[in-house]
This record gives C-alpha cells, structure tokens and sequence, in this order.
C-alpha cells in the first residue's frame, strides 16, 4: 500500500536547521545586494569616466547576468550537487565583489556588479531546501526564506546609507564579499547534506513543463507585472538618492527617511493583506496597489525638487511597493497548479531580474538625456501599462498547495486515489507523479476538513 507522510507531524530537528541555515544564506547575499540600492548612483556618479547611463547600467547589470543564468544553475545542480552549485555560485559573487570594490572607475564597479549578478544561486538553494524538507513541511520552509528575503530588504536600505557615508563605495562592496564569505561557511558547515538529490516540481524548473506555463495567460500577466514591479523599482532608484540630497538631505543621513519611511509602510498595508487574503478581496487589491505604485511615481515627478514631497512620494511608494512583492509569490502560488510551481517560478524569477536590469540602464539613460522627471513619467506609465494588463487576470483561485509523499505506488491505484482524495472537502485538484513518489494537491484552506484526510491516509498506509 502507499506509506503517506503525516500532516499533522512536526518540522524535524534537522528540517529547521535546514530552513534556518538557508534562509540565513538568502538573507546574507540578498541584505549585501540591497544595501547599494539606496547610495549605488550617489557613489557612482562621483567616480571616473561616469555618466547617468552607465550608473543605471551598473545598478542594473546584475539583473541580466541573474535572468540569464539562474536556471542554467538550477539544472546543473541537479547533476553536480547543490552545495557545490551554491558554494561556487557564492565564490563568483565575492570575486565580483572585491572586484567592485578594488576598481578605480566606473567600469570596474560595473565589471564587479556583472559577476556579483553570475553567482546566480537562487535555484539551487530552493532545489536543496525540497531535498531537505518532508513534503508537507515544504511550503512553510519557503516561506520562511521568502520572510528572511523581506527582512533584508528592510535592514540594508537603511544599514547601506550609514555605511556608505562612512565607508564610501568600497566600504559597502568589502561589506558584501565578508557576508558571502560568510554565507559559504553557513553552506560548508552548517546545512545539512542531503541524503538524494532529487528534482521538486513544486521547486525547480523542468524544460518539458515550459510550454504548459507560458500559455497559462494569467501567469504571463504575473510575469508581467513582477518584470514592471523591478522595472519601477530600479528606474525610481537611480534617480530618487540624488533628488534626496539635491533637496537638501546629505547621504549619510538618507536612513532617517528609509527607517520612518519603510516601518510605518509595511504597518499600514497589513489591513490589505487580510482584506486580500482573509476577505478574499486579492484582485481589487492588487490592482489598487499598482493603481497606487503609478501615483507615487507621478507624485515624484510633480514634486521632485520638494524634500518634504520626495518623503510622501517614498511613503506611498513603498506601500505600493511591499504590498506588491507580498502580492505577487502569493498569486503564482494560487495561479500556477500544483505540480508546474517550480517552473512556473523560475520563469517568474527570470522576469524580475531582467525587470531590474532594463530599470536600471533605462533609468540611467533617460536621467542623462531627458533629467529626473523623465524617469518618473516613465515608471508611472509601466505602471498605466500593468494596471490594463492586470484588469483582464481571472479572478484568483484561493487555493493552496499541499504535497504528500508517496512511498510505494502503483500505477494502477492512481485514479482510485485521486478520486477518493478529491471526495474529501476542500481538496480541489490532486496530481500525481509517481517518478518523485509525490502528490501535488490544491486544497482550500478554509473548507479543507484536515481530519478526515488524516483518517484517509492512515486508511492508505
């Protein structure tokens, strides 16, 4: 008979020593990356042989090299071992960084940002965290990674200003390369070693699952909209640092506007993620946030030359902003079936990186050639854009993902097991692939009946 995991079992001792490590791997790299993104065209635009376009294209340079090589990394994993993957992916990462941070001018800091952006690990560390975890625990694993991601982001824009003032730009990309020193020692001596390495649909991308993602027209819309997302992000913060000085503010004090700023935002969005998530309200939501992103972007353009206008637009910009990024991993998870999740959220991934990489260098060269105000235009029309594309996304599905191992199946029982599962309330749509001994459910979360599944799996043990 089929041995199912328990779902009412606990994380392991080791399952959270594996979340908590590589959650603590993410949050180092990404707290590195995020700690530029406040001061990198204030410190740039100062160095030799630097013009507004190729300041945007170093903040943005690091988006490209990561779209294009984060899945190539992903599948190599799946033949060389993630932790070499990752421990190699994190030594190009310090290499661009002391790269960046020894360099003279303004092409040596872009040259480092390219090969921080090849240190492209993301794949292989989401691939090790499914090799690590039971299958029921694997979502709350990922979230907790998603939540040390958001942490960071939090943290460094504030920490990177204070640095920078006294440190200047070598001092933060030394900064950089002592975190991923550290996050390969967390990697070598911390993580665990997986027993098998084993691809994770829910987790990985798998090139024959490709044609089946991109012709789901609502995941294209949410490609869209997380490639707008960073697009918007990255133009906005080529030019935001500078107007904030201009206005008055010294750079080194740029983190008493972040640190207000970025606390109260994330307070005053929590009533729509419980509007969105609880009240089953997601799309008017979402759309209100996009609607919201495009009118921080016009504020920023009508009173770009006001300091005290610059901190309203930046307030309303980041509510906008962290309810998006909350948004949008919570749309493809309910969008996406079960069983394509992996690759539907590399494509997804791939997108906000080439996203930050055009926002950047289009940042840049529009700030040189047409000024600031441009910029912001600019970003309040992707926005426009997004806001049409977004209107016509079907109304989202409130299901969850659920996966439950399966230890021994035939391929006789299938049907019978699917059907006797979707009997059981709240169980909306099961899959099962029995190469990875995995079931892929969709379940509603607010009608799914947890004791009647546990009695019928024991009854399938």
């Amino acid at each position: 008979m089929t041995q199912v995991q328990d779902i009412t079992s606990p994380m392991t001792a080791m399952e959270k020593r594996a979340t908590v490590s590589l959650a603590g791997i993410y949050a180092l790299r990404m707290l590195g990356l995020f700690m530029l993104l406040p001061v990198l065209s204030l410190l740039a635009e100062q160095m030799p042989e630097s013009t507004p376009a190729l300041v945007g294209l170093t903040m943005g340079i690091y988006g490209l090299a990561q779209a294009i090589l984060q899945i190539p990394f992903g599948l190599l994993s799946d033949r060389i071992g993630r932790k070499t993957i990752i421990v190699f992916g994190l030594i190009i990462f310090v290499i661009g960084s002391v790269v960046a941070a020894l360099a003279t001018g303004i092409y040596g800091v872009l040259l480092g940002r390219g090969l921080q952006g090849c240190g492209a690990i993301s794949a292989a560390v989401m691939a090790l965290l499914a090799d690590l975890t039971q299958e029921v625990h694997r979502t709350k694993a990922m979230a907790t990674i998603g939540a040390s991601i958001g942490v960071s982001f939090g943290v460094a824009i504030v920490l990177g200003p204070v640095i920078a003032s006294h440190f200047g730009i070598s001092g933060i990309f030394w900064v950089i390369a002592a975190l991923a020193v550290l996050a390969i020692l967390v990697t070598l001596l911390i993580v665990p070693n997986p027993q098998k390495i084993v691809t994770h649909r829910d987790t990985e991308y798998i090139p024959s699952d490709l044609g089946s993602v991109i012709k789901n027209a609502d995941l294209l819309r949410l490609n869209y909209g997380i490639f707008s997302l960073h697009l918007i992000l990255m133009a906005s913060f080529v030019v935001v640092p500078l107007l904030l000085r201009d206005a008055g503010l010294e750079a080194g004090k740029h983190w008493q506007v972040y640190l207000p700023v970025l606390v109260t935002s994330m307070a005053a969005i929590i009533p729509f993620v419980i509007i969105a998530e609880k009240k089953r309200k997601m799309k008017k939501v979402f759309i209100g946030a996009i609607a919201t992103l495009m009118v921080a972007n016009l504020s920023f353009a009508l009173f770009h030359n006001q300091l005290i206008g610059l901190i309203a637009g930046l307030w309303i910009f980041f509510c906008a902003f962290n309810l998006l990024e909350a948004t949008l991993p919570s749309l493809i998870s309910k969008t996406a079936p079960g069983d394509l999740k992996g690759t539907a959220m590399g494509i997804y991934s791939s997108s906000q990186f080439m996203g930050a990489f055009l926002g950047g260098a289009s940042g840049g060269w529009l700030y040189g050639a047409f000024g600031g105000v441009s910029v912001f235009i600019f970003a309040a029309a992707v926005a426009a854009s997004w806001v049409l594309v977004a209107w016509f996304m079907s109304t989202p599905r409130y299901w969850a993902n659920l996966l439950l191992s399966l230890q021994t199946v035939q391929p006789q029982q299938e049907k019978e097991f699917s059907r006797q599962l979707l009997t059981i309330h709240g169980i909306e749509e099961v899959r099962l692939h029995f190469e990875e001994r995995t079931a892929y459910l969709k379940v509603d979360n607010q009608l799914l009946d947890r004791e009647q599944l546990s009695q019928f799996l024991k009854q399938w043990r």
